[in-house]
């Protein structure tokens, strides 16, 4: 993925605040074991209901606004950080990894409704590995 810092959007002290701790929260989750990873999203969200697209694209953006790194090249910390402070609003959109072989690459995203958010179409492009999907959702866990 191309490394260019997402734009800031304007953000309330309490907005702020709960970005911060989202992503705060999702660098230590990002340094836990893949399956260990997953069995904590699971039990988060138990009890959302499915973040509709706008919620996740505005919790995306309050998230790379507070951090330079979920900005970047972070996107592990950035899609952690997105479906926490989805989560602390009640709602869960579903997480998602992938890989694509030509050229090797990994990357890390949520989507609403079966679509991206906020990430550019070749997106597209990547098997997904690991999806931790929002309760009640059409698409399964793998």
């Amino acid at each position: 993925m191309p490394v260019a810092l997402e734009p800031s959007v304007p953000l309330t002290r309490r907005r702020r605040a709960g970005a911060r701790a989202a992503v705060g929260a999702a660098r230590l989750i990002a340094a836990l074991p893949p399956r260990r990873l997953r069995r904590v999203l699971a039990f988060l969200r138990r009890g959302a209901r499915p973040a509709s697209g706008e919620e996740a694209l505005a919790a995306r953006q309050a998230v790379v606004t507070v951090s330079v790194q979920c900005a970047g090249q972070g996107c592990l910390q950035r899609s952690l950080a997105t479906v926490l402070l989805c989560r602390a609003s009640g709602t869960w959109p579903d997480w998602c990894t992938g890989v694509r072989l030509e050229p090797f690459r990994a990357h890390a995203w949520v989507e609403a409704g079966g679509a991206p958010v906020g990430e550019r179409a070749e997106v597209l492009a990547f098997a997904k590995t690991m999806v931790v999907a929002a309760p009640g959702s059409a698409q399964a866990d793998r």
